[in-house]
């Protein structure tokens, strides 16, 4: 089961949704919180610097490929989300330790029309 921060993207893998705090003395995972994992990466805001960052940071965490993992919102705030695309269900343990973990009542998706 994922955290609530993860929802399954029908067919194209998973959206992390993110809250970043640039800047930070040191990378980390800090919280859940409103639904978004609060991560704080060293790399400035500036000259999108924080954005590679933190695909750099969720990919190596996931252990998964940086090519996986891509930004598809939020380029320019705080919030954002990921699209994590894998045959298999990443590990998120390694991503959200077990004490910011909150499994969802029922499994959350996205669909997109295709009409």
């Amino acid at each position: 089961m994922h955290p609530e921060c993860v929802l399954q993207d029908s067919g194209q893998g998973w959206l992390l949704r993110v809250w970043v705090q640039p800047g930070a003395k040191s990378n980390g995972v800090v919280e859940i919180r409103d639904g978004s994992l609060k991560l704080r990466l060293t790399a400035p805001a500036v000259d999108n610097k924080a954005n590679k960052a933190l695909v750099d940071f969720v990919a190596g965490l996931l252990d998964l490929p940086r090519r996986q993992v891509c930004l598809v919102s939020g380029a320019s705030g705080r919030r954002k989300k990921l699209r994590i695309v894998s045959q298999e269900e990443p590990a998120w343990d390694r991503l959200v330790p077990a004490g910011l973990r909150q499994p969802l009542q029922q499994p959350r998706s996205i669909s997109h029309g295709t009409a």
